[in-house]
């Protein structure tokens, strides 16, 4: 499994295991120690690079897309 770049401290030490009762996808860095859960485990098409490389990550602090191809992230916009 490679590592790929963190989106909080932005070092090539980010990577995923599955865990848990419910087999949930977790990432972690193991530079700084984030950790985020995924949210879906479908990815999307990325608006930045044109890849299928987005997916839906929540932190302890908010929800947002993340692209793994090129490390852009983007906040999720709440409904009224």
């Amino acid at each position: 499994m490679a590592l790929l770049i963190c989106p909080k401290c932005k070092e090539q030490s980010f990577t995923w295991f599955v865990g848990g009762k419910a087999g949930l996808t977790t990432w972690s860095c193991f530079d700084c120690d984030y950790e985020a859960k995924e949210v879906e485990s479908n990815n999307s098409a990325c608006e930045n690079c044109g890849e299928i490389s987005k997916i839906k990550l929540k932190d302890k602090e908010k929800e947002y897309w993340w692209c793994f191809n090129c490390n852009t992230t983007s906040d999720i916009k709440k409904q009224p």
